[in-house]
């Protein structure tokens, strides 16, 4: 049966796609015709909106992800699906609406039909979630975890990697740890399906990944600042022959003025459509303690300039100041509401409208984290090329946990394939955040433990 269904796999699931599409559409044409009977007759009306629901949809999509069952576990599918079912309900919905108004006058402009819509997004996200939960099951009963191989270099890197490859069971099962010095690393790397290659020398590595590749073995490999720039270069022909060109120059005026614009005009929308959180936040921080609303605290930006950046206080008065912990004690009863919705951020709006940060970039650090990062990795400094943002790739998928590494990795992708409409999907994606739990959860020491690296007896 398995093998069957693995010849028409591909068929399967984009019918499964199609059939989940056209009940997510289907679900906001029916319910809201309750109100709108012309959606479901053949007219301008049903045309419209038609067409309206499937772009903007399609638009979404792209922003926070498609239906990718057995590539993401399904938490993050109906996050993302749901988010861009939302958004693309609310601009058809407006659509419609301005279809409705008959009276080419702005004051006959309604909002009607809110209890329908409410109800086609419940009935589309359970739609949503019957799907990715099913999605998954059929996806992983169809496929067995893949037979994986670890490369790397030490015991510290082998719980860095193992530590994101175990929350993906159902995708990977680790049966290999190699050390990339072993002598017998090609024969060990050939048993596998899939090998992650993580912190192994460039030249090494790319011993590794042509092997894999002549053998048809799936690779994953961490990129360093090289891949980085490769990334981000394009191909060119010198008279015959083949060259990739880099252009890693500061941005241009063009791309410098488009971000202040953007950021400037968001700034001042949100800063408005925020202002009550702003005056409920100041209210709950002054009465709770009496103190200060705004905590602020020296930060590293373009350069290496130091600006003061600016938060509702979350925490006691003179306090020690270090990073945050689980259960810290430090903590206000206003704050731990204000930092679970993410909202204490939101006086940096302040330092947007400064011109101290962006409203996308790499996380303004702590300048105490920012000199100890170089030291252990020089090239962290690389993340002051530009100014720093209130949000950013690093932001919304990295953790508090995430190593300064993989920070930097992630921000330098940002820097080197900045274009203003990358920042507008970055700023859609940011919604994401607030649906994910607190990331500050860590792997327990002793599951990832249970895989131990042995260096090789016969290193260099």
């Amino acid at each position: 049966m398995k093998r069957e269904l693995k010849k028409f796999e591909s068929t399967m699931w984009l019918m499964i796609k199609l059939v989940l599409y056209i009940l997510l559409m289907g679900t906001f044409m029916l319910i809201m015709a309750r109100e709108n009977p012309t959606l479901i007759i053949l007219s301008r009306t049903m045309g419209i909106t038609f067409s309206t629901f499937c772009i903007v949809g399609l638009l979404f999509l792209s922003i926070y992800g498609k239906f990718d069952v057995g590539r993401r576990k399904s938490k993050p599918i109906i996050y993302s699906l749901a988010l861009a079912v939302l958004f693309t309900d609310i601009v058809t919905y407006i659509q419609l609406m301005i279809m409705n108004t008959i009276t080419p006058s702005i004051y006959a402009f309604r909002l009607d039909s809110i209890g329908s819509l409410a109800i086609s997004f419940v009935v589309q996200l359970i739609i949503i979630i019957i799907f990715a939960y099913g999605g998954n099951a059929l996806f992983f009963a169809i496929h067995k975890p893949e037979s994986c191989c670890i490369v790397t270099s030490s015991q510290e890197s082998l719980d860095n990697i193992v530590r994101g490859i175990l929350k993906y069971k159902k995708q990977y099962k680790i049966d290999y740890i190699m050390d990339y010095r072993d002598k017998n690393l090609l024969d060990t790397v050939s048993k596998a399906d899939t090998v992650f290659i993580h912190d192994v020398p460039l030249k090494y590595r790319g011993e590794i990944v042509r092997y894999c590749y002549k053998n048809k073995i799936n690779i994953y490999f961490n990129p360093e600042i090289e891949d980085i720039v490769e990334m981000s270069a394009k191909y060119y022909l010198l008279d015959d022959v083949s060259v990739l060109n880099a252009n890693v120059k500061a941005w241009t005026m063009e791309q410098r003025v488009m971000k202040k614009l953007l950021d400037m005009s968001l700034a001042i929308i949100l800063g408005i459509l925020t202002s009550p959180i702003w005056i409920v936040s100041a209210i709950a921080i002054k009465a709770y303690d009496g103190g200060h609303i705004f905590f602020k605290q020296k930060r590293a930006t373009l350069n290496g300039r130091v600006f003061e950046v600016y938060k509702f206080r979350t925490m006691k008065e003179n306090v020690e100041n270090r990073s945050v912990t689980d259960d810290d004690d430090r903590i206000t009863k206003p704050g731990k509401i204000l930092r679970k919705i993410r909202m204490d951020e939101l006086p940096q709006l302040i330092n947007i409208l400064k011109g101290d940060m962006s409203f996308v970039g790499p996380r303004p650090e702590m300048l105490e984290n920012v000199e100890a990062y170089e030291k252990e990795l020089p090239e962290f400094r690389y993340r002051l090329r530009v100014k720093a943002g209130l949000t950013g790739y690093a932001q919304i998928a990295g953790k508090y946990n995430t190593s300064p590494k993989d920070k930097l990795i992630m921000d330098m992708m940002y820097i080197e394939q900045f274009n203003i409409l990358r920042d507008i999907q970055l700023i859609f994606q940011t919604a994401i955040v607030l649906l994910k739990s607190d990331s500050t959860e860590a792997f327990k020491t002793n599951e990832t433990r249970k895989y131990i690296f042995k260096k090789a007896e016969s290193e260099e």
